[in-house]
């Protein structure tokens, strides 16, 4: 009785996010679709975003973002941004987490979302990590979104580890990227989704609730000077700067 339960109200909760999602886009649609139809626009989109899109959907599910800044972000400045992946309200998070643009690099599976979507392939680099050419082609557009003054959001796992695993190991991309481009790397530790509103949902894993989300954006690494050769160590350190906060955090 406690399991059908337990299926019942975590089954609604899941519904209810993707209806505030789907909702607020809906509320948003034509400034949206404005705003995605041209990439000199998009920090108009991400504006959207950041200021209705992404606060409507976490205070909607009774979740209170709080972000620590070891240090501030520089107004028009580039950041490759990196953090654990553990919840769908992660993006939103993301979101949330600075005021300079950045745009997402995802998973192409996400263009299957209903309406979001929609979106989410007219604005995100999409990469298919089974094809060489897709990766590829990533950095051609990364290059460009970079040349025109924005920033790069990636969740460097390229998946949602099991509830058991803190962190999976990291993808190359986002190093390498920040290594070429010459700019910095910012790690984030999302400390509460995965208690909050855990990605994984099934008969043996019940769990979330409404609260605080705390985001720690730890000190920018910087890459200037640094060659592919550095590569490994960047990401290591990445690596153990956003695993260590989590193991701290009891997350």
């Amino acid at each position: 009785m406690q399991k059908a339960w337990d299926y019942l109200v975590y089954g609604l909760w899941n519904v209810w996010f993707y209806f505030l999602s789907i909702v607020g886009i809906l509320f948003l649609f034509p400034f949206l679709l404005l705003f995605s139809a041209y990439e000199k626009w998009y920090p108009q989109f991400f504006w959207l975003a950041h200021t209705f899109w992404a606060p409507f959907v976490m205070y909607g599910m009774g979740f209170f973002p709080s972000v620590r800044l070891s240090e501030p972000f520089e107004k028009g400045k580039s950041y490759v941004l990196v953090a654990n992946h553990t919840s769908m309200i992660d993006i939103m998070l993301m979101f949330w987490v600075t005021k300079n643009p950045g745009v997402f690099v995802g998973k192409k599976e996400l263009v299957k979302l209903p309406i979001f979507g929609y979106f989410y392939k007219r604005v995100c680099i999409m990469v298919d990590r089974q094809n060489i050419k897709s990766r590829k082609a990533v950095y051609a557009r990364a290059e460009k979104r970079l040349r025109q003054g924005l920033g790069i959001c990636i969740f460097p796992e390229g998946l949602v580890p099991d509830p058991s695993e803190d962190l999976a190991p990291f993808k190359d991309g986002a190093f390498r990227m920040a290594i070429d481009f010459q700019i910095p790397i910012v790690p984030i530790s999302f400390v509460d989704c995965k208690r909050r509103f855990p990605f994984q949902f099934s008969a043996n894993y019940f769990k979330g609730n409404p609260g605080k989300l705390r985001a720690h954006v730890h000190p920018h690494i910087i890459t200037k000077g640094m060659t592919l050769a550095d590569k490994e160590s960047l990401k290591t350190k990445t690596y153990g700067i956003i695993l260590n906060e989590l193991k701290k955090e009891g997350a």
